[in-house]
This record gives structure tokens, C-alpha cells and sequence, in this order.
């Protein structure tokens, strides 16, 4: 009899255990679909199949997903509300927080597009445009030498593109470097011609 219970009991714990790993192989395979569907532009039928995603079962991913569909939609207060349930989940997720920090300078709510940009920076130092739109956001303050050393650490990442020499020739010319903001809107021309 007690030999019989320990298989019983060693039965059930066996299937538990592969239901679990269905199911999370089930979510992997519905997150890898949402992720395609995003990716081909079909915004309705992944905001679909993520509505059938109990939030208690939601990744970072999938919540950051859900915020650039409502940033896409032009809904920037659930964008908002969604990468931060994505940054509450993964606080070093980069992405989320430079999304965030995009939403906060459009919003002209530059301290906070600010403080978003230096963490997704934190996390991730080497992506030329977390340097970039935190210029911008310093040049929405007014900072012009904080805005400068943005775009310069972009340039330095990313010399080919022309929006930064742009960017950097009006915070030299904002500090009243004549020759350093035509040196840079020079580049830029260059580079604007060249493409």
C-alpha cells in the first residue's frame, strides 16, 4: 500500500511538472508570435493575442511590446504605464527606459527624459542615439554644454550620422563657439549631400 501512494505521489508531481513546462512553453511560443506579428506591422492582432495574456503571466518584453503598440497608436499615457510595468519587471532594460525617455521629451518633460536616458545609458553604453536624444532633451533645458558632450559621446559612436553634427553645431553656436558650430554644421552638409 505505502509503495503504491509514493508512486502515486511521484505520478502526480511528474505531470505536474510537465504541465508547467508546456505551458511555458506555450507562452515562449505565443511571445515569439506576438514578436513576429509586431515586427510585420500588425499592431490590432498582437495587442490581441497579448489582451489573452493574463498580466500575471506577462514578461518585460511583453509589456514593453504593449508599450510601443500604444506609443504606435499615438496613446503615449498607456505607452507610459506599460514600460514602466516592463521597467518594474527588468529595472536594467534599456530600451523601456529610452522609449519612456522619448515620450517625456515629446512631452517637453525634459528632467525626466533626462533621468530616463542617463539609466538606459547605464545599461547600455554604447547606443550612439541614447547619447543623441539626451542632447536633445539638454537642449530643451537650455543646458548647452551638457547637451554638447551628448552629442559629441553620439559622434564619437556613430560619425555618420548628420542629425548629430546638426544637433551639435546649435550647441555650439548656443555657446557661442563660431568656429567649432561651423565646423560641425560643415559635416553635417557633407553628409546630407552623401546621402
Amino acid at each position: 500500500m505505502q509503495k503504491y501512494l509514493i508512486i502515486v505521489i511521484i505520478t502526480i508531481f511528474f505531470l505536474l511538472n510537465i504541465s508547467k513546462s508546456i505551458a511555458a512553453q506555450t507562452f515562449e511560443d505565443k511571445k515569439k508570435e506576438i514578436i513576429a506579428l509586431y515586427n510585420s506591422n500588425s499592431l490590432e492582432e498582437a495587442y490581441d493575442m497579448i489582451s489573452k495574456i493574463t498580466e500575471e503571466e506577462r514578461d518585460y518584453e511583453i509589456w514593453y511590446i504593449l508599450g510601443n503598440i500604444s506609443q504606435d497608436l499615438d496613446n503615449d499615457t498607456n505607452a507610459s504605464f506599460f514600460l514602466q510595468k516592463s521597467i518594474m519587471l527588468k529595472k536594467d532594460f534599456d530600451k523601456a527606459h529610452y522609449n519612456l525617455g522619448n515620450i517625456y521629451l515629446k512631452e517637453k518633460k525634459y528632467n525626466s527624459a533626462i533621468n530616463e536616458y542617463k539609466l538606459a545609458i547605464k545599461y547600455k553604453k554604447d547606443f550612439p542615439y541614447y547619447y543623441y536624444n539626451l542632447g536633445c532633451a539638454y537642449l530643451g533645458l537650455k543646458e548647452y554644454k551638457e547637451a554638447k558632450s551628448a552629442f559629441q559621446k553620439a559622434i564619437k559612436l556613430k560619425s555618420d550620422e548628420a542629425d548629430f553634427y546638426y544637433n551639435l553645431a546649435l550647441s555650439e553656436k548656443k555657446l557661442n563657439n563660431k568656429k567649432e558650430a561651423q565646423e560641425a554644421l560643415n559635416k553635417y552638409n557633407r553628409l546630407k549631400e552623401e546621402n
